[in-house]
């Protein structure tokens, strides 16, 4: 079954911004055992670690490039393949280019919906070491941080995580990104794959901007700032109800060392810890970086996988074959499943939902602004502070606003539709960024998208065009299914990491 017309048009407009490579910014390099060449994240020091035997990567897999099908150009580009490429293949994947890789769209033992509907039952494991993994450390790494986005980062405990916005400096979105806080001047962040080039080249900017206000020359800025971008490390994501349950029996329980506990029930959503696998061939992998997180609405674990003599291929592809075992409980799923389920619970895409045209306020993520930032006087000023305040104090300042849909049966609203008031002629007051019918509810239509304000309210009555005719539609508040975040102390009040409050 081919992808949905959304992820299409995902996948036609994130090409475009692969096309210029930005020089990559030089920093120490910090190596893993064997050879590995690449920034890594350097695990806890413990007093006991399991002992861990290297996985040899005994040959090399073909550097054979994918030419690039044709979507929005003629032209072609040479595709990037993830660590785990060969297992997609091996499973039968069908794939397509996405963020500048050949990444797999869904696999032939599972139609689109299926895969959808199985994720939200049992489980399903995501390649997406596509995504940009960084590593920030320094005395100023939390101010620099606190600069380029609105968040609470000084706030934020050892291995929790926030959800936050890079800002350009008109208070724009650059991208979204999860911030995780490793230590007391460490954070370990992840971006877009699709702006890879354009956010490296902003933080980069940036940074540069924030050493020179502060007086520190080229050659003191390792003494303050330093940045790593973990081009070596591979990252899966185990999403859906049974994640817990499959994860926990991979678990290495070091009674000997309990720094860190291996009891996943006692980590909550947003949260992070370093832990080993036992594999099952009785082979222990190095400490892990595994956060409770996700991009589907459901509970699930990322698992950030770092390089041996250079190379992940070999650990993640054992630790996914491990995670996958038989199929009976994980099965693989693809980039058109990932997006209708992160439609269904109302998250954003960017270049699409939210780009540099909106404002945090304006896309319904007005919460991510710390409550200790919503003041003039509050330091350090992050971008677009002035503007953002504005928007949070007074809401009518906003020309239009993201907002959740519910369409009537027929042809799903899909990127680029107009949105119209039906009382006023079919005056066009906003258009549609994401939809598609959602598997999880019958195959109601929804959609996202920006509407004029004023209009923003649930349940107003509007219309979308779709092909030759207007639909009936209403506003909705998303998520459009329950989320299903993990914590076990109930301790949701204060984070709304992916809430998304459609109606103020």
């Amino acid at each position: 079954m081919p992808p949905t017309r959304g992820i299409q048009n995902a996948l036609k407009s994130t090409i475009r911004a692969t096309r210029q490579q930005i020089r990559q910014p030089e920093g120490p390099k910090a190596p893993t055992r064997g050879v590995c060449t690449c920034s890594v994240i350097p695990t806890p020091s413990k007093t006991h670690q399991a002992e861990v035997r290297p996985f040899v990567h005994q040959q090399k897999l073909p550097t054979r490039v994918v030419p690039q099908k044709r979507c929005a150009s003629t032209s072609t580009t040479e595709l990037k393949h993830t660590p785990l490429y060969a297992v997609h293949k091996e499973a039968g994947a069908k794939t397509g280019p996405f963020a500048g890789y050949d990444m797999p769209l869904e696999y032939p033992d599972q139609s689109h919906p299926e895969s959808h509907r199985w994720t939200r039952e049992n489980a399903s494991l995501f390649d997406v070491s596509h995504m940009v993994q960084h590593k920030l450390s320094g005395p100023l790494a939390e101010e620099f941080l606190m600069t380029i986005t609105p968040s609470s980062i000084n706030t934020l405990q050892k291995h929790h995580s926030s959800l936050s916005c890079l800002l350009e400096e008109s208070g724009g979105i650059i991208g979204d990104t999860v911030i995780t806080r490793l230590g007391r001047e460490s954070f370990y962040f992840v971006t877009n794959a699709g702006c890879r080039e354009t956010d490296l080249a902003f933080i980069k900017a940036q940074m540069k901007k924030f050493l020179e206000a502060k007086g520190i020359s080229k050659s003191n800025k390792d003494e303050n700032i330093k940045w790593h971008v973990l081009n070596c490390h591979s990252l899966v994501a185990l999403q859906g109800p049974k994640a817990q349950e499959v994860l926990q029996k991979l678990i290495f329980n070091d009674t000997e060392e309990q720094t860190y506990s291996p009891d996943l029930s006692t980590l909550s959503f947003g949260e992070s810890r370093w832990l080993q696998f036992t594999l099952p061939d009785g082979m222990n992998t190095p400490s892990l970086l595994i956060s409770r997180t996700g991009y589907t609405g459901e509970d699930g674990f990322e698992i950030s996988i770092p390089p041996e003599n250079g190379d992940s291929t070999n650990l993640a592809t054992a630790i996914s074959k491990a995670m996958v075992d038989d199929g009976s409980v994980v099965r693989w799923a693809g980039l058109a499943a990932r997006d209708s389920l992160r439609l269904e619970a109302g998250m954003c895409l960017y270049g699409h939902d939210i780009s540099t045209e909106t404002t945090p306020p304006m896309a319904a993520l007005g919460w991510i602004v710390g409550k200790d930032r919503r003041s003039e006087s509050a330091a350090p000023v992050f971008n677009g502070q002035k503007t953002i305040l504005q928007q949070l104090t007074s809401p009518k300042s906003m020309t239009e606003r993201r907002v959740g849909f519910l369409v009537e049966k027929g042809p799903a609203a899909r990127e680029g539709a107009q949105i119209v008031d039906p009382d006023k002629d079919n005056e066009v007051i906003g258009r549609i960024t994401s939809g598609c019918p959602a598997p999880s509810m019958d195959g109601q239509n929804i959609a996202m998208g920006l509407i004029k304000n004023g209009y923003h309210k649930s349940g107003t009555k509007v219309g979308i065009k779709v092909r030759k005719s207007v639909r009936k539609a209403e506003v909705s508040r998303m998520p459009f299914i329950p989320s299903k975040f993990y914590r076990p102390d109930n301790k949701d009040k204060d984070q709304k990491e992916m809430k998304n409050n459609t109606e103020k």
